[in-house]
């Protein structure tokens, strides 16, 4: 006797009774990404409905958002390119864009969830994610650590919900949950990109926070995208270190990675949809060669059955008018 799959696939709303996943509005996290000045909302080329924006206009989304029922948003800052510097000093700035948009953006809208991305790439005249060791020409990591707990202290006064370091130093957890418990913010949850690849995918982003490297590339830091065990081993040493979510970047091409991380880990696992996955998907529309929002729907199934709780990515406003109907 064979066992009939398809009993439970013949009524619909029996199919929706069984469904082992689902996607809501609460997975959701969107990307902005604030500049300075005013009424500046800039389109970019290689990521359709993605905006530079100055903090005016990232208040007019954020309220935007909101409506939509989107709770969380993941900020990036992007700096003119004559005020950076070697070290990012705008980053440890209580005065400098990251720090006045979460102050601005909290004010406005308590009720939003703020993540901060921790990161010296867009406040840099290198690009790098840190300092420069001047003999190998590549970041120094324990410097680096070192201002990565000011910058992390930075966003912490400025009100930020969750701070989320993306540079891939070794030890940035342990050393940015020791800073932000001193200081007394042991409530301050750290999403840590813990396992986060070298990959070609983040294209289309390093045209919207203008980050590219100005020599070499990130591969000494990022993780090679050929390795699972040792993604594994990034992800456990980051949670063991006290990371309360962990991150895979990107997500479409790393499923497995996704997979197994969530086999060993007991914290909640999240994605990046990243830009280049997005600009596939959008390119693809235009060219009419896929039912682009059924697409779209099966593939964020596809990163919650992986294993994700959280979503960040650049479809959030369609995906929410959509789970909305």
């Amino acid at each position: 006797m064979f066992k009939r799959f398809r009993r439970l696939r013949l009524n619909n709303n029996l199919r929706a009774m069984v469904k082992e996943n689902s996607l809501s509005i609460n997975d959701l996290i969107y990307p902005l990404f604030v500049v300075d000045g005013k009424g500046i909302k800039k389109e970019i080329a290689s990521m359709p409905d993605v905006f530079q924006m100055s903090l005016d206009e990232i208040l007019k989304e954020c309220e935007n958002i909101i409506d939509l029922g989107i709770k969380a948003i993941l900020l990036f800052g992007v700096l003119q390119e004559d005020r950076k510097d070697s070290c990012g000093s705008d980053a440890l700035d209580d005065e400098g864009l990251i720090a006045r948009s979460i102050r601005e953006i909290k004010k406005h809208f308590p009720q939003l969830f703020v993540i901060s991305d921790l990161c010296f790439c867009e406040y840099t005249d290198h690009g790098h994610c840190g300092i420069i060791d001047i003999k190998t020409k590549s970041v120094d990591n324990d410097a680096t650590l070192e201002i990565s707990s000011q910058q992390a202290l930075v966003h912490a006064r400025a009100g930020v919900d969750m701070i989320a370091p993306s540079g891939m130093m070794d030890g940035i957890v342990q050393v940015l949950r020791e800073v932000l418990d001193k200081n007394d913010y042991e409530n301050l949850p750290i999403m840590s990109y813990s396992t986060k690849f070298a990959s070609s995918y983040y294209g289309p982003f390093r045209d919207v926070a203008q980050s590219s490297p100005s020599y070499g590339d990130r591969k000494t830091y990022q993780m090679d995208f050929a390795n699972g065990k040792e993604a594994l081993e990034e992800s456990l040493e980051d949670m063991i270190e006290g990371a309360d979510i962990l991150m895979v970047k990107p997500a479409l091409a790393y499923l497995d990675v996704v997979k197994e991380i969530s086999f060993y880990s007991n914290v909640p696992l999240c994605v990046y949809n990243v830009s280049g996955e997005y600009a596939m998907l959008k390119a693809a529309q235009k060219a009419g060669v896929i039912d682009y929002e059924k697409v779209l729907f099966e593939t964020m199934i596809a990163f919650k059955r992986a294993g994700a709780k959280l979503i960040i990515t650049y479809h959030a406003k369609e995906i929410a008018k959509m789970l909305k109907g």
